[in-house]
């Protein structure tokens, strides 16, 4: 066991006594009986999922991309050559509604990052392509943030990242709707 104690005073090297078990152990004192084991996951869950959006939020500012236009143009580029998908394809992949998509194609045709084009799948639909500045953007964009991220989870032994990620996995599948 660690002697390392974080910014709240809490042990680092432990896992039996970190915020979210304190929490959980004043709620069993609190109210006998209530089921509190969900606390214990969930609220460190939260937390690292507000440290993680917070850091990526800056890590896009200082890279000089939003959030919208990094997953219009990763959704894209993911795609394979020729670098293009119909706007509904777009929507479906992106879990965002038309009218955000058409923002955000909008947004990005503006900026030279993605062009417009009558769709060869059907003729009502409209494929978004991207401009070689996109192609640059997103890849440049991508390895710089894809990088600074595996240094976030660095501290993760390739063992202790494989069962998480298998455990995230498994309770994503519980929390999915039927």
């Amino acid at each position: 066991m660690s002697n390392d104690f974080g910014a709240e005073g809490y042990p680092m090297g432990s896992i039996l006594r970190w915020p979210a078990h304190d929490i959980a152990e004043s709620w069993r004192r609190e109210l006998p009986g209530v089921r509190t084991e969900s606390i214990e996951i969930i609220t460190p869950v939260w937390r690292i999922a507000k440290i993680l959006a917070d850091d990526r939020r800056r890590t896009l500012a200082e890279l000089g991309v939003d959030p919208s236009t990094l997953d219009l143009l990763s959704v894209i580029r993911r795609s394979g050559p020729p670098y293009e998908l119909t706007t509904r394809e777009i929507t479906r992949r992106t879990l965002v509604t038309p009218g955000a998509v058409s923002q955000r194609v909008a947004r990005a045709e503006q900026a030279g990052l993605v062009e417009r084009a009558p769709s060869a799948a059907s003729r009502r639909a409209v494929a978004v392509r991207l401009t070689d500045a996109g192609h640059r953007l997103i890849e440049t964009t991508v390895r710089r943030l894809l990088e600074h991220e595996a240094d976030l989870i660095g501290g993760l032994a390739p063992d202790e990242r494989a069962a998480l990620t298998g455990l995230l996995a498994r309770l994503e599948q519980t929390l999915e709707p039927p």
